[in-house]
């Protein structure tokens, strides 16, 4: 490893971390989908950002999108997650685990006829708190869409079309 590649790897925590429930923000994006907060880059050392995603059944969930630099793992708790990987839509049940690598398009949403509890992380971490921070003003009314759309460098959160994600939504609704 150079030493280039060397500055920019991200660093463990110094010390073990743990965040208390009770203490973990919990912020909505859309009526039904709950975001709570749990680790971010500041607090990690750069090695991962995570949060947990609690999804009503019905809930729209995460357009498709890709990352350029992270990796995202979808561990789901309860529930089933219909998730985008590519072209391919799969339905992710209960301790299902999958790693979307960077720049695959990829989407989710409970799957139809059920909620979804998920474990989401990204590594490296990035600061991503703050674009979830966003949505939950978007959903407020205190914050527009092209803030979202303005943003997508910032978070690494490139949205795109799906026909299948369109698809699939679909014949879900």
């Amino acid at each position: 490893m150079n030493s280039a590649q060397h500055a920019a790897a991200p660093t463990a925590p110094a010390a073990p971390l743990l965040v208390r429930s009770a203490e973990a923000t919990v912020l909505s994006d859309a009526p039904g989908s709950l975001i709570t907060l749990l680790a971010d880059s500041d607090t990690t050392g750069g090695a991962f950002t995570t949060n947990r995603a609690t999804l009503a059944e019905g809930t729209a969930g995460a357009p498709a999108h890709f990352h350029t630099r992270a990796t995202e793992f979808f561990l789901v708790l309860d529930g089933a997650l219909e998730v985008l990987v590519g072209e391919e839509v799969l339905t992710l049940h209960k301790n299902d685990f999958l790693a979307v690598p960077p720049r695959t398009p990829h989407a989710f949403a409970p799957a139809p006829g059920h909620s979804a509890d998920a474990l989401v992380v990204f590594t490296p971490g990035m600061a991503r708190f703050d674009y979830y921070r966003l949505l939950d003003r978007v959903a407020r009314g205190e914050a527009s869409v092209e803030e979202i759309k303005e943003s997508s460098e910032r978070f690494d959160n490139h949205y795109v079309d799906s026909p299948a994600w369109r698809a699939a939504r679909a014949a879900a609704a």
